[in-house]
């Protein structure tokens, strides 16, 4: 794994700086502390920080042919890399390396942009073609590796793994964009078609942008999209047999490394399917890692130990306290952007843990996606058939009615908390499933909000994206919507961000065969039954994976990492929740005596606003970052 960077003149071929790109680079060095490189000549410089993998001898980057008409910098991992490089070869390519990165030069040459739908893997990658004068931006499918880009007052397109690539830049302008505060208020995470600075863009998951000399900067290209619409057609038996090997080949071509490699055991589901998977295939014991925590009803170092011993792995834990907070600075650092998922802390300490004995780990990141493994989807489900019970008229007076009437509860049982789902009961599916996977709802962030931030924002609502996403996705199923929108948002935003940077934050690779683009294709084809079955989500799955792990494993409530930001506001960080009123960045956009009477609310129990108040203290550590 590693960290690019690089300038690029659209324009005119101007002077490129070298310690501009060293700069931005250095920046990224977290990325890659194995090697750094540059390369330069008027008009495109290309820099490069390398965690080294596969060919630790001959993977240097920048990587250019040897008459340098193509020249590459690469982040990620093309699995299917020697496949690629067998064909090549019979065309005549000729590699002076062992390293997939090679692979991008000799497959440009060949075929162009359609190299992407050949490639295997994660990885976003920046390539300069000498003989058409251009620059070439690519990321893969899923959007696992990241990717920004801006365009900068001297006329330059800067690039960057992270945003503090582009930070490290004199000329990138420092303005905050209102939107992304509505969009991290209302989702926890700042979305990929969104970004904390005005003038920056990331380049969408599956998608290029093409920048050629002469010509304006153009807007990204989709190269791959996920498809709902088709279904699978076999018994039971036969689907569930093809899903095994797409799970296989996710998790042996994962395997492939030549430093230690080993993966994060939680004792769910999907790690433990993973490193069954990998016992199957590995000639030595798996490296397994698990944290535990301090509390049981978090604590799932039971479950993970069951797994090691069931498989033999080499297996390590460390406990944490349920209530350590002192890593929030340290995520603010490596997020950038204010990233509200309090469950990063853990996944932070899983990644340091596993880092001490390996460089390479494998994740169980994206079952869920793919597979309807949430709970929301249950809910979603249920919720869609009773709206198709009642008119539409009908149904939105009266739940909208009954929700309006019932009390809001959140000190009560959650069976007792009826209000949200009467209320999203009255709303449509896609209206409703967005709310479902937001953090602070529109009612509350609106009254957060000044008066001056809600003229600026001009009706833009977070939820809005996945309403349109809902509506125009390739779906037959309002299951599908909802899956096709969290692969285009809530994937890429929340997941793949949370392990892409705290992995990186400790110089680990962590590689998710679960999100195989050719299991995730076919996932999602499977009859809705198959992923979701009479509430169990996941179905399929775990009928797969009966063989090799045992039924308290496969089906047992779905616990995941739980981080007790409620009860840190009351106590520990209540003086932090009242000094947010007086922050002189979040004045800018929120009404000091709103936050004032929310931590109050809080403190004394009358309501449940932790994660809104968690959203609040991480928008304002990284807006005193950005912008102090």
């Amino acid at each position: 794994m590693c960290g690019i960077a690089g300038l690029y003149y659209p324009a005119t071929p101007k002077p490129i700086e070298p310690g501009r790109i060293t700069a931005m680079t250095q920046a990224l060095a977290h990325r890659g502390p194995d090697g750094s490189g540059l390369w330069t000549v008027p008009g495109v410089g290309l820099g490069h920080r390398r965690l080294s993998i596969i060919d630790l001898a001959g993977g240097a980057q920048p990587m250019a042919m040897p008459d340098e008409s193509l020249v590459v910098s690469f982040n990620g991992e093309i699995y299917n890399f020697a496949d690629i490089r067998t064909e090549l070869e019979q065309k005549g390519a000729r590699f002076v390396s062992h390293s997939d990165t090679e692979v991008l030069l000799h497959g440009w040459r060949a075929w162009g942009p359609d190299l992407l739908s050949r490639l295997n893997g994660m990885f976003a990658f920046a390539l300069y073609d000498a003989k058409e004068r251009s620059l070439f931006l690519a990321r893969d499918r899923m959007g696992v590796k990241p990717l920004l880009y801006a365009e900068l007052s001297d006329g330059a397109v800067a690039f960057a793994s992270e945003l503090k690539g582009l930070l490290a830049h004199p000329l990138l302008r420092r303005e905050a964009d209102v939107r992304a505060v509505e969009d991290f208020m209302g989702l926890g995470y700042i979305p990929d078609d969104a970004s904390m600075l005005k003038g920056v863009r990331k380049l969408p998951a599956g998608h290029f942008l093409w920048l050629k000399r002469g010509r304006p900067v153009p807007e990204p290209v989709r190269w791959w999209d996920l498809d709902f619409s088709k279904r699978a057609k076999g018994s039971v038996k036969d689907l569930q047999a093809e899903l095994t090997e797409h799970l296989r080949a996710g998790v042996r071509s994962r395997m492939v490394s030549d430093v230690p490699l080993g993966a994060f055991l939680s004792g769910g589901v999907d790690s433990s399917a993973v490193v069954a998977l990998m016992a199957e295939t590995s000639r030595q014991p798996v490296e397994t890692c698990t944290i535990g925590f301090d509390v049981a009803s978090h604590d799932e170092t039971a479950y993970a130990q069951q797994i090691a011993e069931r498989f033999a792995t080499n297996h390590r834990t460390a406990t944490v306290a349920a209530d350590d907070f002192a890593l929030i600075d340290t995520l603010v650092d490596a997020f950038d952007e204010p990233f509200a998922d309090a469950s990063a802390l853990a996944t932070y300490q899983v990644c340091a843990l596993a880092r001490q004995s390996v460089t390479v780990a494998l994740s169980g990141d994206g079952a869920d996606e793919a597979l309807a493994g949430y709970r929301r989807y249950k809910f979603q489900a249920a919720e869609e058939r009773v709206r198709g019970l009642l008119p539409d008229g009908m149904r939105r007076t009266m739940f909208g009615t009954m929700g309006n009437l019932y009390p809001k509860a959140d000190w009560a049982p959650r069976p007792l908390r009826a209000k949200t789902t009467l209320l999203a009961l009255a709303e449509d599916g896609a209206e409703a499933y967005a709310r479902s996977v937001g953090v602070t709802s529109p009612a509350l962030r609106h009254r957060l909000y000044t008066d001056a931030m809600r003229t600026r924002l001009a009706g833009h609502r977070a939820e809005a994206r996945y309403v349109k996403t809902m509506q125009n996705a390739p779906a037959r199923d309002p299951l599908d919507r909802a899956q096709y929108a969290d692969f285009q948002h809530w994937l890429p935003g929340d997941i793949l961000t949370k392990i892409d940077r705290t992995s990186m934050a400790v110089s680990l690779e962590a590689r998710e065969p679960l999100l195989d683009h050719r299991l995730i294709e076919f996932a999602a084809t499977l009859p809705v039954s198959m992923r979701l079955h009479r509430g169990e989500g996941k179905w399929l799955m775990k009928k797969a994976m009966e063989p090799w792990l045992p039924n308290n494993i496969l089906y047992r409530p779905k616990m995941g990492f739980v981080t007790p930001v409620s009860a840190w506001f009351r106590k520990p960080l209540a003086d932090e929740a009242a000094a947010l009123a007086r922050s002189p960045m979040l004045s800018a956009w929120f009404d000091r005596k709103a936050i004032e009477a929310l931590a109050n609310e809080h403190r004394i129990g009358m309501a449940d606003h932790g994660r809104t108040l968690w959203q609040l203290l991480m928008l304002d550590r990284s807006a005193r970052r950005l912008f102090a």
